[in-house]
C-alpha cells in the first residue's frame, strides 16, 4: 500500500499545481473523486488490467465517468494509462483532498455521539468547535452509544471529550485521589 502511495504522489502534486493555478480546486476534488470511484470498481479494474483494452479506450472510459472532460483531465488520464497508473487514482484522489484542505485550512475531525446527529445538529455546532481548535473543520459523525450522552470530537490528535462517559471517569479519579 506504501508503494502505491509513493507512486500517488508525483500525480497528485501536478494535478494539485495545476488546480490551484487554474483555480479550480473544487473541480478538480470533484472530478478525481469520480475517477476514484470509477478505479475502485472491480469490473473496471478488470478492463484497466485487460491486454487487449487500448489505452485510449481507457482514457476514453474514464472520460465519460467525468461528464465534459477538458485537455488537462485528459492530459492527466493519457498520462495515467501510458504508465500504467490508472490503479492508483484513488491514492491520487486521497492525497490531492489532502493537499486541498491543506492550502484551504482545514482538518477532517470526528465526533463520537451517544445519538445519531443531524446536518443541522453538526452545522449549528460546527462554529464552536472551530473556535476550540483554531481551524476550519470537514466533520464526520459516529455513533457510540457506549458514551452514555454527549459527544467527544477528535481533530488530529486533539481531543475534545463532552461526554458522560468521560465525566463519569473523570468523577472517578477525583473521588480516588
Amino acid at each position: 500500500m506504501a508503494e502505491t502511495v509513493t507512486i500517488a504522489r508525483p500525480y497528485a502534486e501536478a494535478v494539485f499545481q495545476l488546480a490551484r493555478e487554474q483555480g479550480a480546486l473544487a473541480q478538480w476534488s470533484d472530478r478525481l473523486e469520480s475517477l476514484a470511484n470509477v478505479a475502485g470498481n472491480t469490473e473496471v479494474a478488470a478492463v484497466i488490467d485487460d491486454p487487449n483494452v487500448r489505452q485510449e479506450q481507457l482514457v476514453e472510459l474514464f472520460s465519460a465517468a467525468c461528464g465534459k472532460a477538458d485537455d488537462g483531465l485528459t492530459n492527466l488520464l493519457m498520462l495515467l494509462a501510458k504508465n500504467d497508473r490508472l490503479t492508483c487514482l484513488p491514492e491520487i484522489a486521497g492525497l490531492y483532498e489532502t493537499y486541498k484542505r491543506a492550502e484551504e485550512g482545514t482538518r477532517d475531525g470526528e465526533i463520537l455521539s451517544a445519538f445519531p446527529l443531524s446536518d443541522a445538529q453538526v452545522r449549528d455546532v460546527t462554529p464552536e468547535l472551530e473556535k476550540h481548535f483554531k481551524c476550519k473543520l470537514n466533520l464526520s459523525v459516529k455513533v457510540d452509544e457506549t458514551l452514555i450522552g454527549g459527544v467527544v470530537v477528535t481533530v488530529g490528535d486533539q481531543t475534545l471529550d463532552a461526554s458522560v462517559r468521560g465525566k463519569l471517569a473523570a468523577m472517578a479519579v477525583a473521588l480516588k485521589n
